[in-house]
């Protein structure tokens, strides 16, 4: 599991989004950004979160450092913020942490990005069915010259129809890897070179054993029971059976993309 710290000090929130994030201090003496559990967004956001930034992470992006953030509800207690008190009070347990960057800015296309690198980032996104690195809400960041991929709650929409029993319907993995996925807003589609290369060597470099790995970064307490997966590691294998299946189709893989 990702490592596991605990909140020291509730520093600021930052007001970007619906979800309230802030920042925060742990007693490993590091900060982060905390996304809390208990934003009305839910766990499978979190679960999002650390699935594709530690994707990223094996596919060689630069994404930061992800931790479990242990909140007592007790340091709501000093905070003059209604909204940050309520917040902090609904979250209560394990919580995610995004390393903070400081001095680190938002991506506004002025920084040189290899084609290489803006292939992985756009093929990525299309794997996992993310829509939201577009110029609206680029969700990158520049820190020491280098490219930083951030915020990946959006993806993986698939897991939000479980609940309502969409994973006992048969074909549900077939179906999520046969789903198309539209380029022409992505931030980085002028930046990429040839996909398909990419796609071809990024294929090498995942398969079942790797989404084994990444699932088994997530805390159990975020995988809710759903119907036709009732524990945490039914969960996780439902998670890789989807992933596996996406693996193995292009039917996704967007065309159109300058070569």
């Amino acid at each position: 599991m990702i490592p596991t710290v605990s909140v020291t000090r509730y520093v600021t929130p930052l007001r970007e989004g619906g979800s309230l994030p802030g920042i925060v201090e742990a007693d490993d003496l590091g900060t982060y950004v905390c996304k809390f559990r208990g934003a009305g967004q839910g766990l499978r956001v979190l679960v999002a979160e650390v699935v594709v930034g530690e994707l990223a992470r094996r596919l060689g992006l630069r994404t930061p450092r992800l931790v479990a953030l242990e909140l007592d509800p007790e340091i709501a207690r000093y905070e003059a913020d209604e909204e940050v008190q309520d917040l902090l009070n609904a979250s209560p347990g394990l919580n995610l942490g995004v390393d903070f960057l400081p001095g680190a800015f938002g991506f506004d296309g002025d920084v040189p990005v290899g084609s290489d690198l803006a292939a992985r980032v756009l093929w990525l996104d299309a794997f996992v069915a993310n829509v939201d690195r577009s110029w609206r809400n680029p969700n990158l960041l520049v820190w020491h010259r280098d490219l930083w991929v951030i915020d990946h709650g959006a993806a993986l929409y698939f897991h939000h129809g479980w609940p309502g029993g969409a994973l006992l319907k048969d074909g549900a993995a077939d179906r999520f890897a046969a789903q198309p996925w539209n380029a022409a807003d992505h931030v980085l589609l002028q930046h990429v070179g040839d996909l398909a290369a990419v796609d071809a060597r990024v294929r090498d470099e995942l398969d079942a054993s790797v989404f084994a790995e990444v699932l088994a970064e997530v805390p159990d307490e975020w995988l809710e029971p759903v119907p036709g997966a009732e524990t945490p590691d039914a969960v996780r294998a439902a998670y890789v059976a989807f992933l596996v299946a996406r693996l193995g189709s292009r039917a996704w893989l967007p065309d159109g993309v300058p070569a």
